[in-house]
């Protein structure tokens, strides 16, 4: 378990038996209950929480039946040096890609709009733009643990920080 700044960052694995916390720093914690899904007010802003199931590294599940074929998503994506796709001029290491990640998601809890959090934090090429919007997006158009993530959500939740090989998402579902 890792702090920063006398914070204690947490991100949730999702193991074939139980469910685990692994700080930033990759070293396992004891399991805790998950907080509930955020949701967000106007703007993207977040209220509460993320879900637990938004929160895993891995792809651990295949579509549920009730689940859409298509929802539309927002995500503000944080790089790190060795991550895919990750250009040379990104030098942070993975574990301060994390930290960031954690701050544009306390951002949003604290009530700035999503929009904001995307322009401030996100390395995705044109994502201030569009204010990170991936448009309709399908399980297959993402990496599963993105999927995963993003599909768990209900209509204006927030995930918490989700990693995948690109580095560190939150995600917001907007529809």
């Amino acid at each position: 378990m890792k702090t920063w700044a006398g914070v204690l960052v947490l991100v949730l694995v999702a193991t074939p038996t139980a469910a685990a916390l692994v700080g930033c720093g990759g070293a396992t914690a004891a399991a805790r209950p998950a907080p509930a899904p955020a949701r967000t007010g106007p703007a993207g802003r977040a209220t509460a929480p993320p879900s637990a199931a938004s929160r895993s590294r891995a792809a651990k599940r295949a579509r549920r039946p009730d689940e859409p074929a298509k929802i539309t998503a927002q995500h503000v994506l944080v790089k790190y040096a060795g991550a895919k796709k990750a250009p040379a001029t990104v030098t942070r290491t993975r574990e301060q890609a994390c930290l960031r990640a954690e701050e544009a998601r306390s951002k949003l809890e604290q009530g700035m709009s999503f929009a904001d959090v995307v322009s401030a934090y996100s390395e995705e090429p044109g994502a201030a733009t569009r204010s990170g919007s991936l448009g309709p997006i399908e399980r297959s158009n993402v990496v599963p643990p993105f999927a995963d993530a993003a599909f768990e959500l209900k209509a204006g939740e927030v995930s918490h920080v989700v990693e995948t090989d690109f580095g560190f998402h939150v995600i917001l579902r907007t529809e």
